[in-house]
This record gives C-alpha cells, sequence and structure tokens, in this order.
C-alpha cells in the first residue's frame, strides 16, 4: 500500500486534502478514487485512508483507521556528520534514516570544504527535512528523524548533556562493533569527520570532553560510508534489522 507523509493532525473520519507532491505521487503511481493509502504524520502510528477525490491538482482521501505499528530501533542513535562536499549529504540522511537513525546533526569541522551562510543553511534544512520524510515514508517509519541546526564542531563537542558519543577514527584501538558487544543498547551520537577527516586537534577536543575513540576496522572508510556503516553495526549487534 503507497505511504505518505501528511504534516497535519489525523484523525478516523477526517476528510483530508493532501499535499501538492503527494498528489503529485498519486497521479504517477496512477491510483484512483477507492483505492487505499497509508499516512503518517510524523506523531506515532500510521491511518489507512480511502482516496475519495483526484483531480489534475488535488486529491483527497478519508481517514479509515489507524495502526500503532511502529519501526523505530530501539535505542537513539544521532549521526553527527561533518558536512561533506556536493550531494552527499543527501544521500547520507536518506540512508540513515533507512537504517533507522534518530537524528542528524551536521557539523561544520575545520577541513570541510562546505560553508553555509545562514541563508543557504535554512534553505538547506529544508531541503534535508524533505528528504527525511520521503525516506520514512518509503523505509515504514511513522516518526520523522530529527534534523538539528548546523553547529560548529568546538561549540557542539563541549555540551555537557549529550549522551554517550562515539567518534569513529582509524587511529582508535578498538573497534565499534567489538565494543557494542560488550555493552548494552544505549543512546549513542557518532560522530562522523568530513572526506579529510577531522584533524588531530579536533579528535583531542572531543576526547577531551568524554568521547570514546572507536576504530571501524582496518581499512579506512569515506565519509559517506563511515557513519551508514557503523548504524548497519550497531543494528547487527543490538538487534533492529
Amino acid at each position: 500500500m503507497p505511504r505518505f507523509y501528511f504534516p497535519s493532525p489525523l484523525a478516523i473520519g477526517a476528510s483530508v486534502t493532501l499535499p501538492d507532491t503527494v498528489s503529485h505521487h498519486i497521479h504517477v503511481l496512477r491510483l484512483a478514487a477507492g483505492d487505499a493509502i497509508t499516512l503518517f504524520n510524523g506523531e506515532g502510528g500510521e491511518f489507512t485512508a480511502t482516496l475519495t477525490i483526484i483531480e489534475k491538482k488535488r486529491a483527497q482521501a478519508e481517514i479509515k483507521a489507524f495502526s500503532p505499528r511502529e519501526a523505530e530501533l530501539p535505542y537513539a542513535v544521532t549521526l553527527a556528520q561533518a558536512l561533506p562536499e556536493g550531494a552527499k549529504m543527501d544521500w547520507i540522511i536518506e540512508k540513515a534514516v533507512e537504517l533507522g537513525a534518530a537524528a542528524i546533526q551536521p557539523l561544520a569541522a575545520q577541513r570541510c570544504v562546505v560553508r553555509l551562510s545562514a541563508e543557504r543553511a535554512a534553505k538547506k534544512m529544508e531541503h534535508w527535512n524533505g528528504i527525511i520524510a520521503a525516506a520514512a515514508a518509503q523505509s515504514g517509519r511513522n516518526r520523522l528523524a530529527h534534523l538539528a541546526e548546523p553547529a560548529d564542531f568546538h561549540g557542539w563537542v563541549g555540551q555537557q548533556n549529550l549522551h554517550r558519543r562515539i567518534l569513529l577514527s582509524p587511529r582508535a584501538g578498538q573497534s565499534l562493533s567489538e565494543w557494542a558487544r560488550h555493552h548494552p543498547p544505549q543512546a549513542v551520537s557518532l560522530l562522523i569527520g568530513p572526506e579529510g577527516g577531522f584533524t588531530e586537534q579536533e579528535e583531542n577536543v572531543a576526547l577531551a570532553h568524554g568521547a570514546l575513540a572507536l576504530s571501524m576496522g582496518p581499512r579506512v572508510l569515506r565519509t559517506e560510508t563511515a557513519g551508514l556503516a557503523a548504524l548497519a553495526a550497531l543494528n547487527a549487534v543490538w538487534g533492529g534489522i
């Protein structure tokens, strides 16, 4: 059954006008009045609805039933990703949502090529939130991963109210999977450097603020691979896939 994100309250018996993007997808899928779809609004659970009106630029549906089904990991993983170049961040966010990340924290690190102005950051946030909603719809999640405002690495890592922070570094002596096998599932933040990696000074600052340095094994992974491989490794060891 096709699934769509509907960013407003939903209730059984209500008739709703679907967003333009959803209406477009309905036309692409060649759905017709009477067909069933699934809607979710990111607040948990999902609703079964029946299409009642399909016009060229408008579609409506009637909400029929609610299911409390969830597909979230039993532990929260925040992907703290130093901004990569080009469209890599789009791909990273999409796949991180598919793998169950609860939050995405874009970071501005010293070796980042990308520098976002306030105006550009606002446009990127809107774009990335759209990717999060689409990835949640595709992967069967009924809650949206939280997208935090881009933050400076030093300011973010210096916060004291964060849960366990894991710095992925090829220089670490212990692997993430080995550590996970000896620790219970828990909320963690995965710190991923940019293309050139975090500087030694940045790593030292993270460690001084309580981060745990772990590796992904003997191979050096690209920035767009490391965080996703780490998420998959945690899922494999702690459950969730």
